[in-house]
């Protein structure tokens, strides 16, 4: 089996791709397909983010780039900086991945998180499109806040 070991930089040759969503994409150990339907396995540094554009190598050289995969998103267009602000702030507090972008957020569909963010004014789209969240501020990976939502914790707000 090709064993992806590390990101690097540049590549003069790439020879294929390989497609993965967000949860996939935050994972270090990994048996995936590459687009030309090869099997690999990505053994790389734990904490590993891939992000759109990234190229993986393995040992002998072989070079594949990463590609984000479409989701479901919703996504909230405004020229409102400030409705713009309370929507990141209120999804922020139920620690959901958020793509900022100027004038626009996207999500992980959800429609009990679009009915919240309609009450505040806001039109939601709900789109298939790649997915590239925000990192979190402290290093970890860009999915942290949904990957825990599973265990309590206390908060202090």
């Amino acid at each position: 089996m090709i064993k992806l070991t590390k990101k690097i930089d540049q590549a003069e040759q790439v020879e294929t791709t390989l497609t993965l969503p967000l949860q996939s994409r935050i994972k270090s150990r990994l048996r995936v397909t590459l687009d030309d339907g090869r099997d690999v396995g990505l053994l790389l540094p734990r904490g590993t983010t891939l992000k759109e554009g990234d190229l993986l190598s393995t040992d002998s050289g072989m070079v594949i780039r990463i590609k984000a995969a479409d989701e479901t998103l919703s996504i909230v267009e405004t020229d409102d900086p400030h409705l713009l602000s309370r929507a990141c702030y209120h999804l922020g507090n139920r620690h959901v991945s958020i793509q900022i972008e100027p004038g626009r957020i996207s999500y992980p569909h959800d429609h009990v998180l679009d009915e919240m963010l309609a009450g505040l004014g806001l039109e939601i789209l709900v789109a298939e499109a790649p997915f590239e969240p925000e990192p979190g501020a402290y290093g970890g990976s860009a999915d942290q806040g949904r990957q825990h939502q599973g265990h309590s914790h206390a908060h202090h707000h």
